[in-house]
C-alpha cells in the first residue's frame, strides 16, 4: 500500500511540475505584457524600434533563428506581424490574433506545429 501511494504521490508531483513550467514557457506567446526567458531591457528596446520600423533584418537578427515564428515569418509578412504587434500592445489582442492566424501563427488546433506529429507516441509518417 505505501508503494502505491509513493508511487501516485510522484506521479502527482512530476504532472504539477510540467503543468507549472509547461504554463510559464508558453504565457509569453503572443501577449507583449509577458516577458518571455529572452527578457532584456537592450533587447526589448532593439525589438521595440525593429516593429516600429519594420525593419526585418533587425528583428531576425535579435530572434536568432530562434522559435517557429522565425520560420514563418519573412520580409515579404513583417509588416503584417509588426501591425499584430502594434495591435496587441494596443489591447487589441482579437484583431492582432487574427493576423496571427492569417500568418500561420498561435493556431491552437495543431496546424501551426512543425514536428509533424512527433511526441506523445506518435510517430513521423513519411
Amino acid at each position: 500500500m505505501k508503494k502505491l501511494l509513493i508511487g501516485f504521490g510522484s506521479l502527482a508531483l512530476v504532472l504539477g511540475f510540467m503543468g507549472v513550467f509547461t504554463n510559464t514557457a508558453e504565457a509569453y506567446k503572443g501577449d507583449p505584457a509577458v516577458k518571455g526567458p529572452n527578457y532584456s531591457v537592450e533587447r526589448h528596446d532593439a525589438m521595440t524600434k525593429a516593429f516600429e520600423t519594420k525593419d526585418y533584418t533587425a528583428w531576425a537578427s535579435l530572434m536568432q533563428g530562434k522559435g517557429r515564428v522565425t520560420q514563418v515569418i519573412n520580409k515579404d509578412n513583417f509588416a503584417k506581424f509588426a501591425e499584430a504587434h502594434e495591435l496587441a500592445l494596443q489591447g487589441k489582442t482579437e484583431e492582432a490574433q487574427k493576423i496571427r492566424q492569417e500568418l500561420g501563427l498561435g493556431l491552437k488546433n495543431g496546424q501551426g506545429r512543425t514536428s509533424g506529429g512527433m511526441g506523445y507516441g506518435r510517430t513521423l509518417n513519411r
